[in-house]
């Protein structure tokens, strides 16, 4: 009799949900270990981030109902700590916990786009850097980027900030600031949290303006991004007026 308490106190204790009871082969740590991160899906990988999931319910799974009730792993870097913790298991310490892993990934990025890549001559690379700094951000933000000759970043600044569908834009600002960092050339890039990245006509006017203004300083505007977090819209590569 007391062998069979035993026993069933063993199996009550074991979750054949856990990832631990799964084969060696299916585990997601197992597998970025041997066949590396790019290999994981999406949930796979936040469940590594979670390490553990909850009774009857695999990390697997639990992270399979955030990415299900958050849209998407991008838009984590945007959840709130109240929108987080309506799912059953998560708290305060994997909330902060999940903000400082995309702090890091953030600046590690950052690190090497201003060590390895600071010259912004490709499209691509400017989306990036716009992306690492607004595209993400779920309010709207302005970024001027100073540039010497060779399109390498001598700085940037963050010129406004506002609410989820507007940023003022003075362009005296944009002017004064390529003027104090002696730049022969600037770009320019807002975000549109909403992820849709085509230009509004606000953007197209605030485009001509800054442009005619920095040309009676002798600044080369080089380009004007639109960027969201996973579209962009690049006028330059566009060809949309005024360039």
């Amino acid at each position: 009799m007391l062998e069979n308490t035993q026993a069933g106190l063993q199996l009550h204790h074991q979750n054949p949900m856990s990832i631990q009871n799964w084969p060696k082969h299916d585990r997601p740590r197992e597998r970025l270990i041997e066949h590396g991160a790019q290999s994981l899906s999406d949930a796979e990988l936040l469940a590594i981030f979670l390490r553990t999931g909850l009774p009857g319910k695999s990390a697997v799974e639990l992270a399979r109902e955030m990415i299900h009730e958050f849209g998407s792993l991008k838009n984590l870097n945007r959840v709130e700590l109240k929108q987080w913790s309506q799912i059953r298991g998560l708290g305060e310490a994997k909330f902060a916990q999940l903000k400082a892993c995309l702090e890091m990934a953030r600046r590690c990025l950052g690190e090497e786009l201003r060590e390895t890549k600071a010259s912004l001559g490709t499209p691509d690379l400017f989306e990036q850097f716009a992306r690492l700094h607004i595209g993400l951000s779920h309010v709207e933000h302005f970024l001027v980027i100073a540039l010497n000759s060779q399109l390498k970043v001598s700085a940037h600044t963050i010129l406004s900030s506002g609410t989820v569908n507007k940023a003022a834009v003075f362009p005296r600002e944009v002017v004064k600031f390529g003027i104090t960092q002696n730049a022969p050339r600037l770009m320019i890039a807002h975000n549109h949290p909403s992820d849709c990245c085509t230009p509004s006509s606000a953007d197209d006017q605030l485009t001509e303006t800054l442009l005619q203004a920095l040309r009676l300083v002798d600044i080369e505007l080089v380009d004007h991004l639109v960027v969201g977090p996973s579209c962009s819209y690049s006028y330059r590569t566009m060809g949309r007026h005024p360039f």
